[in-house]
Formats: C-alpha cells, structure tokens, sequence
C-alpha cells in the first residue's frame, strides 16, 4: 500500500501529517475513519481511530484525560511527558514508522500525533465486532466445555492462555497481505516445540506476497503447504480450544488466523485426522470402542461400496454362502455402475442443500429428499434397494470423519475406486486400492511421513492410536514432530 520508505514530512509538523492522512487514508472521505484534534497546553494533538473497531467508552475516557491537562497543568514545555502520563491505558507504545503506524489504526488502534515532536503514540483501543464463544457445530461432545474459538484473535489466544498458563507459551504475531494487513498468530510452548519446525513455518508466512488473504485460514494454508491437487489434508483444523491446547503440549504448531474461528495445527498425520475429543471425555475402555466403530465408518466410507460392485459384476468370487450379497436380476432402467455414481453424486448434492438451507427449511428438504431418493426412485427403477442401502452406509461413514476435509478426500477415493472397478474388474479394484496407499505413504507434512506411526513402523505410537490409553499412562510426546522433550 505504501511503496515509499521514508514520509515526505517530519512527523512533528502536524499540518503536513493532516494532509497526508487525508490523502492516503482517506480522512474526510471514508466515514469510519475519524480524525479529532485538541490543543493542550499550547500544542496540537491529533487523535486519528476507525470507529468500528475501536471502544469508544475508552476514547471518550482518554479525551477527557488530555482536555482536563489544561486545567491541571502549566509548564508546556513538558507537554510530551505529560500526555504520555495521562494516556491511562495498559498499552502504549511510540514509533517514528507513519506506514507502521496507519497499519496498527486501520487494525483498530489509536495513533497521536504531538506538534514538534518526532514519535507517534499508538494507544491499543480495539474491540471487534464478532459472536461470543460457543460450541462448535462440528466438534460436539456429550460432556466437555462448550467454548470455541471465535473471528476474534485477541479473543482466540485469550482462550488458548486460559488452558495453558505457561510463560513459555509463545504468541507471535505477523502481519500479511499487502492491502488486508492480515493479523496471523503463530503459537508454540518454546521449551517443547522443534526449532526447525519454527523456523520453517516463518519462514514460509514471510514469504507470503498477496493483496490479501479473503478467505482467512485456508488461503494462508495454500501458501505454506504447497497442497496442489492432493485432496488429503496436510494440516487440521480445529474450533476447539482444549483441542488446541492439547495438540500445543504434544510439541505441535498453532496458526490462527484473524476473521477465521478454526486453528491450524502442524504437522499432522493421517491419524490426527480421525480422532474426536469425545474419545477422550469417556472412560479409556469406552473412548476405545468409540474409537474403533469410527474408524470402521471411516473404513466402510472409503471401501465398502467399491467392494459390493466388484462382488456384484463378479458374483464368481462370492462363497456359496455369501451368495444372497448382490442385486436380483432385475437391477432397474438404469446400469448399476450409473447408479452408484447418480446416488453418490445425489447425497452430495444433498449435502450441499442442507448447508445453503435455512434452518426452519431444512428439515422440509430432508422429508422431501427422503421421499424422492428412498422411495419414488426405487418405484420408477431408477435406484435399486441395495444400491440405496450401501450408498447410505457409506454416507454414513463419511458424516462419522472428525475432520471434514478428510471426508471428502475418501468420497473422491471411493469414487475413483468405483470408477477403476468399474473399468478393469478385480484388478481394478486391487490396484486402485494399492494406488491409494501409496499416495498415503507419498504425502508429508512439514517433512512428517503422513502414514506415521504406520509407516514407518512404530508400535508403541501405533497402539497409543488404537487404543485410547487413560492420560497418566501417556507418558510420552509423538516422536515424529521432534518435541524438545520426549517425556511429559
């Protein structure tokens, strides 16, 4: 936004500095941007602020405490000291830096511009307009707190502090985006996170060059992973704060992103991908079982309907007494590789509607949907009852994935498995299968292997994933993220 490196005119020549901001901020024209100027003790003082963003109770306070400098005070030539005394505001900070100065205003602060001196006063009197903190809608949990991270990062670093009153808990913030000024917080607990993974994250926000990040969070991801066309999700998000938290005492990497209430945590695996924290608010044996059955959903989501095609175009490879599984010879007007695809495509687009409907509607649409797809299609022949049944299954594994990015990558595994069984038989189904796991095995996050502690093997971290351990007989940190100490 400001190319030039030094300003045309001293700060301290407070004319100049008004015509300046006119003209570059747009004081006088944009109705948010307000500019109130005051005379204490001889001097000018300029107060410039954006309005929505700021607390006016506070200004109004610290207005009141310059004007009354008049009726207090008498010696002008202390008139800098003065004032910054009577600034009664817990953050308070100067600079001779005017580019660095319009940021901070245009991000909600309070910048004071003194007549003949060299320093602006940047006075933090933000307050965001944004929601209370709730529970998320996709990481419910029958027992547990009900706060969630919100647009706000003041908000959203206060709530990660709340967990975790460490001093060494880092909350570094950065600015990106030429034009958006983007507030971006990096945090870390100093003792624990790896230094390289640190300093590679850094490095990669720097090097960020863009007018602005409009959608938040996930624009900032496409910068630093390097995604391209892999569907799986090489970070996860979360809204919740002790989910963040716990990830932060592991040795891992928070990236909040203001406007945006979901968090990035890195590097991750794929088994960070389908774990919920309502394993963790049961019983250890029980938070196990909860375990297993998502992880069969998830399972089922990716394989199950793939594998009904190929035993029903191959019936040959059933067991005699598996013979029922299949359609009847009447499969309906329509192919039956055509209708997995249409049924599939269907309950997304389903999906998609119940997002973009409103709440009052939207179980309407759910009673119509159902009617259409469970039962009038199947009466004209357009679906057959298997077809419908399996689909629904798969769904259903699909909606138990925590992490909702991961759910979309099977459902285009799954179609692709289909469409490749479809084509080749058996052996399209076994090599597409292979084909997955491979790219599993091929993708990495910040240098982590994405199938870790599979590949490569490590048991002890491979159980603690498939058994949900009570927390004092967790006594280790994942390896692979190299946490400065190994031991809790």
């Amino acid at each position: 936004m400001f190319k030039q490196k030094k300003l045309p005119v001293k700060i301290g020549q407070i004319k100049r500095v008004e015509s300046y901001m006119r003209k570059h901020v747009g004081i006088g024209e944009s109705f948010d941007a307000d500019f109130r100027e005051i005379i204490v003790l001889s001097h000018k003082i300029q107060l410039y602020y954006i309005n929505g963003l700021c607390d006016t109770p506070v200004i109004v306070e610290l207005l009141k405490s310059l004007v009354d400098i008049n009726d207090n005070e008498v010696e002008s030539r202390e008139v800098v000291n003065i004032v910054r005394n009577r600034l009664v505001h817990q953050q308070l900070e100067e600079t001779d830096d005017i580019h660095n100065a319009i940021t901070q205003m245009l991000s909600g602060l309070m910048i004071i511009f003194i007549e003949h001196y060299d320093q602006i006063m940047i006075v933090d009197v933000r307050t965001y307009p944004g929601r209370e903190p709730e529970e998320p809608d996709t990481e419910r949990v029958v027992r547990g707190s009900r706060d969630g991270y919100t647009e706000n990062i003041i908000l959203n670093t206060a709530l990660t502090r709340r967990r975790i009153r460490d001093p060494r808990l880092r909350n570094e913030i950065l600015q990106i985006g030429e034009r958006s000024k983007t507030d971006v917080c990096l945090s870390y607990i100093k003792d624990l996170a790896d230094p390289e993974l640190i300093k590679i994250i850094k490095k990669e926000l720097k090097s960020i060059q863009t007018d602005g990040l409009s959608m938040a969070d996930k624009a900032l991801e496409e910068y630093i992973v390097h995604q391209g066309f892999n569907p799986f999700p090489i970070v996860r998000y979360t809204e919740r704060p002790d989910v963040a938290a716990s990830h932060l005492f592991e040795g891992h990497v928070v990236i909040m992103v203001d406007t945006s209430p979901s968090m990035i945590i890195t590097p991750t695996t794929l088994f960070h991908h389908v774990q919920h924290a309502e394993e963790y608010r049961q019983a250890p044996s029980s938070g196990t079982f909860v375990r297993w059955i998502r992880f069969f959903g998830i399972f089922i989501s990716i394989f199950l309907l793939p594998f009904w095609y190929l035993l029903a175009i191959e019936p040959d490879l059933l067991p005699e007494a598996l013979s029922f599984i299949g359609p009847n010879e009447d499969t309906g007007n329509v192919p039956l590789f055509l209708q997995i695809i249409l049924a599939d495509v269907g309950v997304e687009l389903l999906r998609m509607a119940a997002i973009h409907t409103p709440t009052p509607l939207s179980t309407a649409m759910g009673l119509i949907a159902a009617v259409l797809i469970g039962d009038i299609a199947i009466k004209a022949g357009l679906f057959t009852e298997e077809v419908i049944l399996y689909i629904s299954f798969a769904a259903i594994g699909s909606y138990a994935t925590p992490s909702y990015e991961l759910s979309i990558a099977n459902k285009l595994v799954r179609i692709m498995i289909v469409l490749s069984t479809f084509a080749f038989g058996l052996p399209g189904f076994m090599i597409s299968s292979t084909l997955y796991l491979l790219a599993l095995t091929n993708v990495k996050s910040f240098n982590v292997p994405y199938m870790w502690p599979f590949i490569p093997f490590n048991l002890k971290a491979l159980l603690q994933i498939l058994i949900r351990y009570s927390v004092p007989a967790k006594e280790t940190r994942p390896s692979i993220i190299h946490p400065k100490q190994k031991v809790n």
